[in-house]
């Protein structure tokens, strides 16, 4: 059970998806840290899949890695990046590790013999997992965001979850409605029906909305409000407008232009400790204010989606790429470039002298790996700031295996496992996770130390010896090349602790501006008020040379 005066606020959202849970609910998050309270976030995802590990960045999103290694929604990155925190597993939850955890629940023998039923066993542990997580950080306040929409049949248990919890704490249990007014463009007006739905299926559940947010266009006007009000029983000054921003990072600014921080220690009779969003808003002001413009390129494999493009596959490298530019007083002007174009037609790689700074992301397969390898080569030879993460820096190293040592068939054995030269090899303990078929959470997951050569960018960069980065994947360098390929004026700034792992790889500041890759994520750890400094150092080396 949980603490007496924990408050737990739900975020849900109506008529579709797409349209800011996460945000509002990290902006939500936000406001209530800033008046002095200890603040804590929760993603609840309605799919089977035990975790997102196994899920399709095209149609998911990114999958985002916690310190503990647990592979998560991208919406965790959100309240990591926003609240300034760290969080844990016990933050996040599916259907699918629900039900895992009654089933094995009730083979233990933990039920006593009674008939275990979806209602009210798997809500029962929802609630007990929500309790758990607020308990586990010592939250006054818990913001949880139930993805996808209200009426879809699989968000039914979360919902009976989150009345049975107001049931149980009527004056701890708050409920934001996030919803979308539309302004058909023949019509000239918004529409509020959308949203008066939304809000009577929410009743449906037996669920009052006690704050609506109204996502717009632009601004919601005054008769729209009232109209909200009246239509969804919900006090005139608790619809807060949400129209489109410049940037997400001013959402929180925008919502206490509507009080929202008074509205919600109002409805959960809290007493303000502080109210001190200054360092938010300055850095909002900063993204204004910037007024150069840098170009970045990042290459993808994960753009490409039917006629559009899905940036959600990379949201935390683009938004380390944002926190960056904005440190430096520049604003960043991001393409996304794939990466098996440069295969189909090798010409278009001289495009890549019209950026400032190429960024090559993570990612698994096949496909534009040569592309890639190729974006890689021609960065090296021509100065182009690279930024490599992950994958990015494997193929790094394949390239400069290939081009500079000559090494005829070096590869990644992702790729091709009967390569003659396997510059990037399976790691050891993994090579019997693939055999079993052991796919889901079982990659080297979660914060990892690293030592930090001294005379290098790197070392330059982080000012320590040692430091701890996330990591996502299951090859690493050959142990085999290493002595070879620095011999060949390859640097090895970062390594694990042991020698064995080669953490970050980098070129000379004397043979290239910035050419620098990192086995790890260092996007996972950059915040707006705290970007992570291999970016800010690659902004920085982009920025000068565009000058």
């Amino acid at each position: 059970m949980a603490k007496k005066n924990k408050k737990f606020i739900f975020v849900v959202g109506g008529v579709m998806s797409g349209v800011g849970k996460g945000i509002t609910a990290s902006s939500v998050g936000k406001l209530i840290q800033s008046r002095g309270f200890n603040v804590t976030a929760i993603k609840i995802d309605p799919y089977i899949n035990v975790d997102a590990g196994t899920m399709n960045p095209t149609e998911h999103g990114e999958v985002f890695v916690l310190k503990d290694g647990d592979e998560t929604d991208q919406d965790m990155g959100n309240y990591e990046r926003f609240l300034g925190t760290t969080l844990t597993r016990t933050n996040y939850m599916t259907t699918g590790r629900v039900y895992q955890t009654v089933i094995e629940r009730e083979r233990n023998g933990e039920y006593k013999g009674k008939c275990v039923e979806v209602v009210p066993h798997i809500p029962l542990e929802i609630i007990d997992r929500i309790e758990t997580a607020a308990e586990k950080a010592d939250a006054d306040v818990s913001v949880i965001e139930i993805g996808g929409t209200i009426g879809e049949y699989q968000n039914i248990l979360f919902l009976e979850a989150a009345r049975m919890m107001k049931t149980k704490y009527p004056e701890d249990v708050l409920f934001v409605l996030v919803s979308y007014v539309p302004m058909p463009s023949k019509v000239g007006e918004m529409k509020t029906k959308p949203t008066q739905y939304a809000s009577r299926t929410l009743n449906g559940a037996g669920i009052q909305a006690d704050i609506i947010v109204a996502r717009s266009d632009i601004k919601l006007d005054e008769k729209r409000k009232e109209k909200i009000s009246l239509s969804c029983s919900v006090k005139k000054e608790n619809v807060i407008s949400a129209p489109d921003v410049e940037s997400v990072y001013h959402v929180p600014v925008n919502f206490e232009k509507d009080g929202l921080s008074d509205i919600l220690l109002k409805e959960l009779n809290l007493k303000s400790k502080t109210k001190d969003l200054t360092e938010w808003t300055k850095f909002a002001n900063k993204i204004t204010r910037a007024k150069k413009t840098l170009k970045i390129g990042v290459v993808g494999k994960y753009f490409s989606s039917g006629d559009f493009v899905l940036s959600d596959a990379y949201i935390s490298v683009i938004e380390a790429v944002k926190h960056a530019c904005y440190y430096n007083g520049c604003k960043p002007e991001i393409d996304w470039l794939d990466s098996s174009e440069y295969e189909k037609d090798p010409k278009k790689l001289k495009d890549l002298k019209n950026y400032a700074g190429i960024v090559v992301p993570g990612g698994f397969g096949s496909r534009g790996i040569e592309g890639k390898i190729k974006v890689a080569e021609f960065c090296r030879e021509n100065k182009v700031p690279y930024f490599g993460l992950c994958y990015g820096m494997q193929i790094a190293v394949v390239e400069y295996a290939r081009n500079v040592l000559k090494l005829e068939d070096a590869h990644t054995v992702e790729m091709k496992a009967n390569a003659k030269n396997k510059i990037i090899d399976i790691m050891p303990e993994q090579k019997k996770k693939l055999e079993n078929k052991d796919f889901g959470g079982s990659m080297r997951l979660g914060s990892y130390p690293a030592v930090i050569a001294k005379k290098t960018i790197a070392f330059k960069t982080y000012k320590e010896t040692e430091v701890s980065e996330r990591h996502r994947h299951r090859y690493e360098v050959n142990p085999e090349f290493v002595e070879k390929l620095e011999e060949a004026g390859l640097v090895f700034s970062g390594k694990s602790p042991n020698g064995e792992l080669m953490e970050i790889m980098e070129l000379p500041m004397s043979v290239h501006p910035f050419y620098l890759a990192t086995q790890f994520h260092p996007e996972f750890q950059s915040a707006p008020l705290s970007p992570h400094p291999l970016f800010i150092s690659f902004v920085k080396a982009a920025k000068k040379l565009s000058e």
